[in-house]
């Protein structure tokens, strides 16, 4: 089996294990196939000329990180990669900032980047590349003669053709992607959204449903749907630490329904929305008055981005509103929470919630969906309320699926889970559970390297 080389913007070390999610699932991928984790160390440094490589290893599997300069954090991290690309790529024109400062350091990182890990490939290793900050990768490895396999798969959304047309680097970032051998997508709807610009702006041409053919190259062009692991994320959800937790959550002993939302500080999660919604619920509803919480936990995430200190004003602003507005000395409408909470606590808060409430305005596939379903007690299941326009909606049909920007239609399903019958929540949770298992973390990896160890196609000189 040849060596497997992962890339990304950020290296989980040997100490992840604690951590959960898709680092462990790609570390336990490493160690077992043997192979090695190349990218940024988070760590910045003053000049270029202190920039080295570090070494460390696990079993058989080899962690290797560089830093950045303190120029490439502030122009290649928050500028290109933060604050051009994720905003186009989440459909987000009007908070894309580009300057051509920000565009060449993002492709001198990248540059730097491949010339390191160009020296480290043996000439049967196959590479695998993550995610948005990365993408030119593959075209300067191939500038170096590296003819490896080499694949990348997009965590986050790809937007229309109209949508990327607007980011005056968008000609040269597609013909980056062309240098690849497989290119994996969340979701049907990125795929297509990748194929249509292909074909109508660079002159491609599908050879069937996933093959592309474009500048000259052939590319295989796929859906790997990001999955979770279910089993230790129930396990968790059913421990006896958890049981306490949910007691605690109830602890009053009285009729309380307890929603819950769990998303990084991020405007494309649509947190204001969200909790103008649950206002609606109140307003619509006033049953709910006294009956209904929203925990909102909201971890804080790039703080040096305006656009991010501008949303947690706006969210705290909002939470405080809504419990002056309807709050009662025994009992707060919204709790927001905004620090990192363990995933065993989560798991406890997860199962001890009616409703799990994910609604962002775009998102790539939203694990949190697949968390809320694995968590659930399966003979009283709570009910996922969930965005059309987040990833996992594409294939969790089973929950109730809302407009996230109509805040009458979120509350009036809200209002749906609230009422729903037992017999149908345990019948959706069930069709819900089946599908996140089918589409774990194992099944999107394992897919993605038969795909990327598949036989070589021509490539470009």
């Amino acid at each position: 089996m040849r060596r497997l080389v992962v890339v990304s913007n950020r290296v989980a070390g040997p100490d992840c294990q604690a951590a959960g999610g898709l680092a462990v699932c790609v570390l336990d991928g490493l160690r077992e196939r043997g192979g090695m984790w190349f990218g940024w160390n988070g760590e910045t440094v003053p000049d270029a000329s202190e920039i080295g490589a570090a070494c460390s290893r696990l079993e058989n599997a080899i962690f290797v990180t560089v830093p950045i300069t303190e120029e490439d954090y502030q122009e290649y991290y928050l500028g290109y990669c933060n604050g051009a690309l994720w905003p186009v790529l989440h459909y987000r024109l009007d908070l894309a900032r580009f300057t051509q400062e920000n565009g060449e350091a993002y492709r001198r990182v990248n540059d730097r980047f491949a010339e390191t890990l160009a020296s480290l490939l043996s000439p049967d290793d196959v590479v695998w590349v993550h995610d948005y900050h990365v993408i030119p990768l593959a075209s300067c490895l191939r500038d170096r003669g590296v003819r490896n396999r080499i694949g990348i798969f997009l965590h986050i959304p790809f937007p229309p053709p109209d949508v990327l047309l607007a980011m005056p680097d968008h000609e040269w970032l597609m013909n980056a992607f062309a240098r690849y051998d497989l290119i994996g997508f969340q979701t049907k709807t990125d795929q297509a959204n990748f194929c249509r610009f292909a074909c109508e702006q660079m002159g491609g041409e599908m050879a069937c449903d996933d093959l592309l053919r474009v500048a000259g190259n052939t590319i295989s062009v796929s859906v790997f749907p990001v999955g979770i692991d279910v089993e230790s994320f129930a396990e968790m959800a059913r421990r006896p630490e958890a049981e306490k937790r949910i007691q605690w959550l109830h602890r009053r002993g009285e009729p309380r329904v307890n929603i819950i939302g769990v998303d990084r500080l991020d405007y494309t999660k649509g947190l204001p929305d969200r909790l103008r919604s649950f206002r609606r619920l109140l307003e619509l509803y006033p049953q709910n008055c006294k009956a209904a919480t929203l925990m909102q936990i909201a971890p804080p995430t790039r703080k040096e981005v305006k656009a991010y200190a501008d949303i947690r004003h706006e969210l705290e602003a909002l939470s405080g509103e809504i419990n002056g507005q309807f709050g009662d000395f025994d009992w707060t409408p919204v709790r927001y929470v905004h620090r990192n909470v363990p995933r065993d606590i989560l798991a406890a808060l997860f199962r001890g919630s009616q409703i799990g409430l994910v609604t962002p305005l775009r998102d790539g596939m939203n694990l949190v969906a697949k968390e809320y379903v694995a968590a659930q007690d399966e003979s009283n299941p709570g009910v996922l309320v969930l965005s059309r326009f987040a990833g996992a909606a594409e294939y969790l049909q089973e929950a109730l699926i809302v407009n996230p920007y109509d805040a009458d239609d979120v509350a009036q399903a809200m209002q749906r889970a609230i009422v729903m019958p037992r017999e149908e929540r345990i019948e959706r949770h069930a069709a819900l559970i089946a599908k996140v298992r089918e589409h774990d973390a194992r099944n999107w990896m394992g897919g993605f390297l038969r795909a990327l160890d598949a036989p070589a196609r021509p490539l470009a000189a």
